[in-house]
């Protein structure tokens, strides 16, 4: 434990930079030592309810949404969410604002005083400084979102009060399983017995509502207990709890209704402890942000930025892409990891982009480059509409000199690939 060079007084980046090599493997799913140490950090009990967010996609939608209309309710919110993308304070918030580094520093600190001998991976080292920063803060709820998986992740070692499972796809398949009922299964670790689990997809695995039903947590699913209705402007919600009229959400999508209905149906199911007015539900709704999903940045050219980086978020890319008409042609930047399926992030968006500009990203993760367009000839894009560069920057660079004004810039792939164009780009957008 000695050998800890960094102490509270360091910067952030000294933390992280040290946390990132503690651990022999970068992912160890299982929560025996992140309760030994959370049981030696001695924070104060947790009295606010937990509303615990798990699934494939749209995790961090859910979060936005539930901040924001608790917020708007007059609640006092505590999010953790992963990853982030320019700095590693969006992952913990407290009332809708990022937690500073010098408080997350002193939580580090106390994590590194209690773990004592115990490693921990990066991820583990900042839940427990998340959580133990929010049982300090006292919040009226707390909303946490799954890192891989559920059973075994680290968010799991709170009980949640109610759990989202927004919906199942192809992701992490090296720890969760191949096949979407084995994934349903680590993903339905996160219900409780007499807990209600919302499942925000119509067909999911049938594991989810086997699990459910071996545990008693009572189930509310899309389609089957609760389900919407759009009306112009605005949509008819109904679950066991009633019915509401309310404004469409402004995140945009067809998943993202589906996203919004299972927050509602989670706040339905607090309502008795946290009572939220159709006021606050409506304001929420309207004015939840998430940075990097389907972010559409007006101007000439246009820029669209998704987080996309499995088969099923392509797919709501693409949806999304077709609701936009423009006059002139549609160029991607693309880059993406090598734990990801290539094909299947491309395919979906193979009609609607004009031009491929490929960079490598800056990870050791990172998929080359010159393999991933590869694979966009293997799949019949000519090889003139593709172009290589050293990394996303250059990529990033290119495009913004050759698009023209009624162009269209979608940026996908990875956390990373948005990160690297928000960083390069962010005097133009105004972020």
């Amino acid at each position: 434990h000695s050998s800890n060079p960094v102490t509270a007084d360091d910067p952030l980046e000294a933390w992280l930079a040290w946390q990132e090599q503690l651990h022999p493997r970068p992912i160890e799913l299982g929560l025996e030592r992140v309760a030994a140490v959370w049981a030696r950090l001695e924070s104060p009990p947790c009295a606010a309810p937990i509303i615990t967010v798990g699934g494939t996609n749209g995790k961090g939608s859910c979060v936005a949404y539930l901040e924001a209309i608790y917020g708007a309710a007059g609640y006092r919110t505590a999010s953790y969410t992963s990853p982030h993308l320019l700095r590693y304070t969006e992952r913990i918030r407290l009332a809708g604002t990022e937690v500073s580094e010098t408080a997350l520093c002193a939580a580090f600190a106390r994590v590194d005083q209690a773990r004592a001998a115990t490693s921990l991976t990066y991820f583990e080292f900042g839940t427990l400084a998340a959580v133990d920063l929010f049982v300090r803060a006292d919040p009226d709820v707390i909303l946490l979102e799954v890192g891989l998986g559920g059973r075994l992740d680290a968010v799991n070692l709170w009980s949640a009060d109610v759990a989202i499972i927004t919906n199942i796809g192809h992701d992490h398949q090296a720890w969760l399983g191949n096949d979407l009922e084995t994934i349903g299964r680590e993903k339905a670790g996160i219900m409780r017995p007499g807990r209600p689990v919302i499942l925000g997809q119509r067909q999911p695995p049938l594991s989810l509502r086997t699990h459910a039903d071996q545990l008693g947590a009572p189930v509310l699913q899309l389609g089957q207990e609760f389900d919407y209705q759009v009306m112009g402007n605005e949509w008819m919600l109904t679950a066991p709890h009633g019915t509401q009229q309310l404004a469409l959400p402004t995140l945009r999508g067809g998943f993202q209704l589906d996203n919004a209905a299972a927050v509602w149906c989670a706040i339905g199911c607090l309502q008795s402890r946290l009572p939220v007015t159709t006021a606050a539900l409506n304001q929420g709704l309207t004015s939840a942000s998430l940075p990097g999903r389907f972010q559409h940045l007006p101007g000439a050219p246009s820029w669209i930025i998704d987080v996309a980086h499995n088969q099923e978020s392509a797919l709501a890319l693409a949806e999304n892409l077709r609701t936009l008409k423009i006059s002139g042609q549609r160029h991607a930047v693309c880059a993406i990891l090598n734990d990801k399926d290539p094909a299947a992030i491309v395919k979906p968006l193979l009609a609607l982009i004009d031009h491929w500009h490929l960079g490598t990203l800056d990870s050791p993760r990172a998929y080359p480059a010159a393999a991933l367009a590869n694979d966009l000839q293997a799949l019949g894009v000519a090889p003139e509409r593709i172009q290589v560069q050293a990394e996303v920057a250059a990529a990033l660079d290119h495009v913004s000199v050759l698009a023209q004004p009624a162009d269209q810039i979608v940026v996908t792939g990875s956390f990373l690939t948005v990160a690297a164009a928000l960083r390069t780009r962010s005097a133009e957008f105004g972020i």
